[in-house]
């Protein structure tokens, strides 16, 4: 079965332009969007049965159960952009005012990582200095750390060749400081301990979030299913914008064809395939899938998105027959529980129980143990955790893991991040692991759509509109 769209010629400007966009997660959602939005005739095509790539829901008897656990910062524009763009912003909380209570497993003591009405860095100030699990030294070595953070220049590349726990080290933070305070974010938003993490990265982070403005780190979760965010809402912002969306539709080739454009091989099903011709094609995959279906020379040297390696992140759930957490999450410290998050009103329990989440990020050592091990792991260490939790009833234990959930934020991996136009005319990349500059976050993959499709309206002669594309 073969479809043809007429597409513009991009010498002339006559007609339509056409777009096909690979991938529906939210790098591929957010650049059919904005090409859409644009005057564009997209097509956009997912291999699953369903939108959002990997920040997903599903069922499990009763629950809608999020594959993971995902947050953003009010410093995520462009994710905040895509809320909006979509019509979700009524799905998610954003704190009025950073604070994140941290409980020593060991001892039981609970601190806070909040900020106070100052400006930067004093916003910090008060809570670090009541913050009860490093010593009065070792807090005071934060601060000149975070100084030394403040003056270095992002956009310097040898950032990149430095891992960002020996540069911490270098200043005086004992691996103590490390584990209580740097791998408490740096972990979650990065993916990687401080020692497997790019300097690079590390600073954008850090600078960003926690040093920019004093606001810039206030924590964003969604209150629904991931699901009625990334597909739900997401599919209808597509229908609205015109976008053809083909769901469990796998591209199998992209070449170019005789006039300049592209045509896009897609199988719809068992035996069954179809052709897309376009003048555009944004390819929003992981970086090996992208390898496959890239044209020989696309890219200089298409090997360097093998060399990008990725992280995985374990997330167990619990179910409770009582309730045992009344924050709506809770970081951990001694402990191998990192951060926990109260599920319960988003997942649809009901009975009277609760429903916790714990993200595991960094999990290599143990993405791969059997449930039954990682229960035996996991349940004590929450009834060291969670005083309410010693005697309560588990009404159900399971575990999702994600084997590649982010690329790996390693020394170098800057080198190996591409952008978003390629050396072929009308072929553009999107994902989080492009050259964003972020870690592998939701902003990361929708700032990389924006990327790719401010690039793409230029290689159309068509105007963009800097308000909707400033964000990248």
């Amino acid at each position: 079965m073969s479809s043809t769209h007429t597409g513009a010629d991009p010498r002339t400007g006559s007609g339509p332009h056409t777009a096909v966009v690979v991938g529906g997660g939210l790098a591929g959602t957010t650049a059919a969007l904005a090409l859409a939005d644009a005057g564009v005739r997209v097509v956009l095509t997912e291999a699953r049965p369903r939108l959002g790539g990997l920040a997903f829901s599903f069922k499990r008897g009763e629950l809608t159960v999020d594959n993971g656990q995902h947050v953003f910062l009010r410093c995520c524009t462009a994710y905040q952009w895509f809320l909006d763009r979509i019509a979700a912003r009524d799905l998610v909380t954003l704190q009025d005012r950073l604070d994140v209570p941290v409980r020593d497993a060991a001892s039981g003591r609970l601190g806070r990582i909040s900020r106070a009405g100052l400006p930067v860095p004093l916003h910090l100030a008060p809570s670090l200095i009541r913050y009860p699990h490093l010593s009065l030294k070792e807090r005071a070595s934060v601060g000149r750390a975070a100084l030394a953070l403040r003056g270095l220049d992002l956009a310097d590349p040898a950032l990149d060749d430095t891992d960002f726990g020996s540069w911490l080290g270098a200043r005086g933070q004992s691996p103590r400081t490390i584990e209580a305070l740097w791998d408490l974010v740096g972990v979650a938003t990065l993916n990687a301990t401080a020692g497997n993490s790019s300097l690079a990265l590390a600073a954008m982070v850090f600078k960003t979030g926690l040093l920019s403005d004093p606001g810039a780190a206030d924590i964003g979760w969604a209150s629904a299913p991931l699901g009625d965010l990334h597909d739900g809402r997401a599919r209808t912002a597509l229908d609205t914008a015109g976008v053809r969306t083909l769901l469990r539709t796998r591209a199998a080739a992209i070449k170019q064809s005789p006039d300049g454009g592209w045509q896009v091989s897609v199988e719809t099903g068992p035996g069954q395939a179809e052709q897309l011709d376009a003048d555009i094609v944004v390819l929003a995959v992981p970086q090996r899938e992208t390898h496959g279906l890239l044209p020989a020379g696309a890219l200089a040297e298409p090997e360097k998105l093998l060399r990008i390696g990725t992280a995985p992140i374990l997330n167990v759930h619990v179910v409770y027959d009582r309730r045992v957490l009344e924050q709506p999450f809770l970081a951990a410290l001694g402990s191998p529980v990192q951060w926990v998050f109260d599920r319960t009103g988003t997942s649809g329990l009901t009975g009277g129980g609760q429903y916790l989440a714990l993200s595991q990020s960094a999990a290599q050592d143990e993405i791969d143990l059997p449930v039954a091990e990682l229960r035996d792991r996991y349940l004590p260490e929450l009834e060291r955790l969670l005083p309410a939790a010693r005697g309560a009833g588990v009404r159900d234990f399971f575990v999702t893991r994600e084997r590649t959930a982010t690329f790996a934020p390693a020394p170098g991996v800057a080198a190996l991040r591409p952008g978003p136009a390629t050396s072929a005319p009308g072929l553009f990349l999107a994902g989080a692991w492009t050259a964003t500059g972020w870690p592998a976050t939701m902003e990361s993959a929708v700032r990389s759509g924006l990327n790719a499709s401010r690039e793409a309206l230029s290689a159309l002669g068509l105007p963009c509109d800097n308000g909707v594309l400033e964000a990248a």
